[in-house]
């Protein structure tokens, strides 16, 4: 029996993007689920859609009711960054100005959603551009957004992303790099398993060089596929939980089912997801 539990289970609401915010949150009450990784994007909730503070927080009080009202909370605060119109490392300033102006709000939206964790990965630089570049203009972003972020005492956990996401953080030397360049207490790592194991890594290695600085766990089958389902198998898959557990830590593990074939529908594979949890993997409620 894991001493990791389901209520130490939060979810990822990307899959669930042709569905509304309430159906999302209906499926995790149905499936025990009290952790919520809000993704900060639509039909969810976007900033960009608010012509001020005022509006913005109206939304999102009424959004943490529900999320109240179903016994839920917000764990981490997700905005959907990779993609126009956001970049940490472009050349044009505009962009990164809108960037950073973004997390400040991201970091006021956090704060109203009583949560203190804002996920953050690099992006990609242009790949036409040196990597050396992108990476410093990355890391010169990342130490305002930082500074922003111990202002308002909000924690800010990086995920290395795969190799076709980003030519910039996509291994632990990468994450190592990036936590040193920027020099901030509060910039802490995100473990995607997905990403670690394309790069041949193992959870392993991430705590003996981040040890209580890793902050999050991303977990999921290989290629963010429902647990279970892919590549991994049932030893690999209890040795990540075992693994944590040998370290006592206690953020417990956010599920990224993450493909575009869950859209459809993204509940059923959830439902999967956590049986497996609980059956094969032994979490209890």
């Amino acid at each position: 029996m894991s001493t990791i539990a389901m209520r130490d289970v939060s979810v990822m609401g990307t899959s669930y993007v042709h569905h509304s915010f309430e159906y999302f949150l209906d499926s995790m009450c149905e499936l025990g689920i009290h952790g919520i990784d809000l993704w900060g994007a639509e039909p969810f909730y976007c900033r960009l859609d608010y012509p001020d503070s005022h509006s913005a927080m109206q939304r999102l009080r009424k959004m943490r009711a529900e999320m109240e009202a179903r016994d839920q909370r917000v764990t981490i605060y997700t905005p959907e960054t990779l993609g126009y119109p956001f970049n940490f490392s472009d050349p044009n300033p505009a962009l990164t100005l809108r960037t950073i102006e973004y997390f400040k709000w991201a970091f006021e939206d956090a704060h109203v959603l009583g949560c203190n964790r804002v996920f953050i990965n690099s992006g990609s630089g242009l790949r036409d551009l040196s990597r050396e570049e992108s990476l410093k203009r990355c890391v010169d972003t990342f130490r305002v957004i930082l500074d922003l972020a111990e202002a308002e005492d909000i924690i800010v956990p990086l995920e290395q992303l795969q190799p076709y996401e980003s030519n910039l953080v996509v291994g632990l030397g990468d994450v190592r790099h990036m936590l040193e360049a920027v020099g901030s207490p509060n910039l802490r790592v995100c473990v995607d398993l997905t990403a670690m194991e394309v790069q041949g890594e193992d959870l392993e290695q991430y705590f003996d060089a981040f040890g209580d600085k890793v902050e999050w766990i991303h977990y999921s089958d290989s290629h963010h596929e429902v647990v279970g389902s892919g590549a991994y198998g049932r030893d690999k898959l209890a040795g990540f939980i075992r693994t944590l557990e040998d370290h006592d830590f206690e953020n417990g593990i956010d599920l990224e089912i993450n493909d575009s074939i869950y859209w459809e529908d993204p509940h059923g594979p959830h439902v999967e997801t956590c049986r497996y949890l609980r059956e094969e993997l032994g979490l209890r409620d």
